[in-house]
């Protein structure tokens, strides 16, 4: 394993991987893994990729998993990159990508930063966990516990989709609701954590969910051949995806993987739920807690994230953007993906769209450049978006086509 130490972004202090570690005593700050790069650069070559299997943990170098029999598997792909061709083509842009983060286990994103998560709290001798959720997180990492034999304590919004719900239920975790939001869940779990000792797996508290989502990056970087796309839109709640792409970007340049520039990573976020593009409005470095949040984009609906420093770094680093769109223009263009290009994305991947159409509009996006959208889940995670009244025939009726 290449991991050196832990680190603080803030005051730099350094913490020992291999004891369990939450945030930094010092600034109340995540903390992220730091690896040899040195050494990584001199002992892993491209080409050995190219016999590994098609999943997140082809990247073991640049993973914090000590053992591989510690590595906890529901069988993770390397997701697909899709040209939106006729979208593209109706749009204006040459070059537009889908990653469609849905093909994961448990359908989003999330499976990510569990499996990472998960393998390392089983390394770690972990036997519990409290975490609050907007619903996917909570859900992957109740199935990857379940797998680990590790006791999961989930605490989410009683709004949050039904189906994660179940998710977590049926994986043995011990679920409860709040009437109210994340941040309120995650008060409840503060508690929870201080009154019984569990580990803290609530976003950016434990360094590891960055190390799984990071690999996003990885593969975007691999499955353009190593030449990266000009930008990045990504859903932004609590930010560790955007986080941990920017993450990846930086190592994958240290170890001589990709060239200097990197893509302008965009964070999209509902206008109802927009703390990280206000701070970006106001070129400040940390958010203020967004009040009365309200969004269709459930998972994004995260009204002060504990890493936004982070997640504004890596946007004016980058020379990126932050954008937030309308609830309706969301719903709007995820029934547009799904006409046009059969693809039934989440709400907050769909917003990377919204955001795309109007940076090209005002000319921040150009004709020619590559653009990767992320979609973070799939919208089988999400069935009350779609409100339908189809037809209905008695047996024997005949069925008349509307040919409009």
């Amino acid at each position: 394993m290449y991991v050196t130490h832990l680190e603080c972004p803030k005051c730099k202090t350094k913490f020992n991987h291999k004891e369990v570690q939450q945030l930094c005593q010092e600034c109340n700050s995540p903390l992220l893994v730091r690896y040899d790069l040195k050494m990584v650069k001199e002992e892993l070559k491209k080409e050995y990729l190219k016999t590994r299997c098609c999943n997140l943990w082809r990247y073991r170098e640049l993973l914090p998993i000590e053992k591989h029999s510690n590595v906890v598997s529901l069988g993770e792909v390397m997701t697909s990159i899709l040209k939106l061709e006729k979208l593209g083509k109706e749009l204006g842009l040459k070059n537009l990508y889908l990653k469609d983060e849905g093909l994961n286990p448990g359908g989003s994103f999330k499976s990510r930063g569990a499996a990472v998560g998960i393998s390392k709290a089983k390394e770690l001798g972990i036997k519990d966990f409290a975490m609050p959720t907007n619903g996917n997180a909570g859900a992957a990492w109740a199935i990857y516990a379940a797998k680990a034999d590790i006791k999961a304590h989930i605490v989410m919004p009683k709004d949050a989709p039904s189906i994660t719900r179940n998710e977590c239920a049926i994986a043995g975790a011990n679920l409860t609701l709040v009437d109210g939001l994340i941040s309120d869940a995650g008060k409840i779990v503060a508690n929870v954590v201080k009154k019984y000792g569990f580990m803290d797996a609530s976003t950016l508290k434990e360094p590891y969910r960055i190390e799984g989502k990071k690999t996003m990056g990885f593969e975007i970087a691999e499955q353009f051949n190593w030449q990266v796309p000009d930008v990045i839109l990504y859903p932004t709640g609590g930010g560790v995806g955007l986080i941990g792409i920017y993450k990846a970007l930086l190592e994958l340049r240290e170890i001589g993987f990709i060239g200097e520039k990197l893509p302008r990573l965009v964070a999209v976020q509902a206008s109802n739920c927009a703390p990280i593009v206000k701070a970006f409005n106001e070129n400040k470095k940390e958010s203020q807690f967004w009040e009365d949040a309200n969004t269709i984009a459930y998972g994004i609906t995260v009204p002060k994230a504990i890493g936004d420093f982070l997640v504004l770094e890596a946007i004016y680093e980058t020379n990126g953007a932050a954008i937030a769109i309308d609830d309706k223009d969301i719903l709007h263009y995820q029934e547009i993906l799904a006409k046009t290009e059969g693809l039934f994305v989440c709400p907050e991947g769909a917003a990377t769209l919204a955001a795309t159409v109007e940076l090209y509009k005002n000319g921040w996006i150009k004709e020619n450049e590559k653009i990767v959208l992320l979609n973070t889940g799939s919208g089988l995670k999400y069935p009350d978006t779609v409100q339908i009244t189809p037809q209905l025939l008695k047996p024997n009726d005949e069925l008349i086509i509307n040919e409009n």
